[in-house]
C-alpha cells in the first residue's frame, strides 16, 4: 500500500509525540524518586545527628539499652515507609507507561484495520476471506493482550498487598521484640 508524503509526515509526527510522552513519564518518575531519596537522606542525616546527641548523653547501661530500643523501631518504620514509597513511585510510573503502551497498541490496531479496509476496496474478488481471517487474527491478538494486561494488573495489586502485609508484620515484630526487651 502506497503512503503519501502527508501520511508519512503525520506518522512521523505521531511517533515523535509518543516518544515525547514516554520521555515525559520517565522524567516525572525519576523526579519523584530523586525527591524521595533527597527527603530520606535529609531525614537520615537528621536522625543520625539526633541519635549521636542522645548517645552522647547516655550515662549508664540502662539508658543505653533504653536508647537502643527507642531508636530501633522508628528506624525500621522509616526504612519500611521509604521502601514502600519507592515501590509506589515505581508502580505509578510503570502504570503510566502501561497506559501509553495500551494507547499505542490501540492506535496501531485501528490503523491496521483501516488499512485492511482500504485494501479490501482495491483487492481482487475472493480476497475478502483472507482479509477477514487477518482481521480475526488481529482481534484474537488484541483479546490475548487485554487478558495479559489484566493479569499483570492483578499481579501488581497482589504484590502491593503482600508488600504492605510484610511491612506491617515486620513493624509489629520489632514492637513485640522491643516490649519483651523492656
Amino acid at each position: 500500500m502506497y503512503q503519501t508524503p502527508e501520511q508519512l509526515i503525520a506518522m512521523n509526527k505521531a511517533n515523535l509525540e509518543a516518544a515525547m510522552k514516554f520521555a515525559g513519564v520517565a522524567i516525572e518518575g525519576a523526579e519523584r524518586m530523586i525527591d524521595l531519596q533527597l527527603k530520606a537522606t535529609k531525614a537520615a542525616f537528621s536522625d543520625s545527628f539526633e541519635g549521636a546527641k542522645a548517645l552522647a548523653a547516655v550515662k549508664d547501661f540502662q539508658q543505653l539499652a533504653a536508647l537502643k530500643d527507642t531508636m530501633a523501631q522508628p528506624t525500621l518504620e522509616k526504612a519500611t515507609a521509604y521502601a514502600k514509597s519507592m515501590y509506589d513511585c515505581a508502580t505509578e510510573t510503570q502504570a503510566e507507561f502501561g497506559k501509553l503502551v495500551e494507547a499505542q497498541v490501540s492506535e496501531f490496531n485501528k490503523e491496521v484495520v483501516s488499512g485492511l479496509d482500504k485494501l479490501v476496496k482495491t483487492a481482487p474478488a475472493g480476497s475478502e476471506v483472507g482479509i477477514a481471517a487477518i482481521k480475526s487474527g488481529i482481534a484474537a491478538v488484541n483479546s490475548a493482550y487485554d487478558n495479559l494486561s489484566k493479569v499483570a494488573k492483578q499481579f501488581a495489586q497482589a504484590t502491593q498487598s503482600n508488600l504492605e502485609a510484610a511491612a506491617s508484620q515486620a513493624t509489629a515484630s520489632v514492637k513485640k521484640a522491643s516490649k519483651k526487651a523492656a
